[in-house]
């Protein structure tokens, strides 16, 4: 993907090669909408469970966690049943971390140590 533009209610919203909003400031649910569907994901409340999740996280830490910080803390907040790779995968699955993905799509920037 190269540096370009999601496109909401007729507004052209930039985003970098990865696809990541360049201003974190332009994120909505509807531009998780149109993310989520950029990336080929459908969300259901399963997703915007996640979503909101990681976007406490990174008003309360300033950071979006790795895969590994985000499973222990879904594991403390959801559960252990979801706080799994293989949960994260089942809702945001394509190739690379489903960290990154997640992130993407809550207008949050690329997490650390995700590839």
């Amino acid at each position: 993907m190269s540096a370009g533009y999601y496109e909401l209610n007729g507004r052209k919203i930039p985003h970098d090669p990865e696809g990541f909003l360049e201003n974190l400031d332009d994120w909505s649910e509807q531009m998780a909408e149109v993310i989520a569907r950029a990336e080929g994901i459908e969300l259901t409340p399963a997703h915007w469970e996640v979503i909101n999740l990681v976007r406490d996280y990174y008003d309360t830490y300033g950071l979006a966690p790795n895969i590994h910080v985000l499973t222990k803390h879904m594991k403390k907040k959801l559960g252990p049943e979801k706080g799994k790779r293989q949960y994260l995968e089942s809702l945001f699955p394509g190739p690379g971390s489903p960290a990154a993905r997640l992130a993407k799509i809550a207008g949050l920037p690329k997490p650390t140590g995700c590839v």
